[in-house]
């Protein structure tokens, strides 16, 4: 099953909405996606969540897996209703707290083959890891849809 990361800015508020939408859907139905990662520290990825268990009413086979910036140990980690797991990249336990979250997302796009991206900060993290994307994309290894 091909795998799409998504990944926004902070700073995306709800205007995006529609567009967010209609990217997951032209990805299901495309075939370019079946399994979904998305994150759980900013708006954005509030958003994704959302438009994602939205599309599995429609579309009940996919999965949508929370990726996990944070090694706790001990703590177990509640999983958010429509989620079916939960990834935790491996060797993030010992990766400082302040690039956790950088890390995990880069992860995500070296395991993705397509990812929908929502860049709304010029200097963010996800400005920079949509042009890492960019890059991969150019040389076959990845399908890149901006917001």
């Amino acid at each position: 099953m091909k795998r799409c990361f998504l990944i926004g800015s902070r700073q995306a508020g709800e205007e995006v909405w529609p567009a967010l939408c209609q990217a997951v859907e032209e990805h299901i139905r495309a075939g370019l996606a079946g399994e979904f990662w998305v994150g759980q520290y900013g708006g954005f990825d509030r958003m994704a969540a959302r438009a994602l268990r939205q599309a599995k009413q429609a579309h009940p086979e996919l999965r949508l897996y929370l990726l996990l910036a944070y090694y706790r140990p001990g703590k177990a980690q509640p999983l958010p209703e429509g989620f079916d797991g939960s990834i935790y990249p491996p060797g993030m336990e010992r990766v400082p707290r302040r690039v956790a979250i950088p890390r995990a997302n880069r992860y995500a796009v070296d395991q993705a083959d397509c990812l929908i991206a929502c860049v709304r900060d010029p200097t963010g993290n996800t400005r920079a890891l949509a042009e890492y994307a960019l890059a991969r994309q150019k040389r076959g290894g990845l399908q890149v849809t901006l917001l």
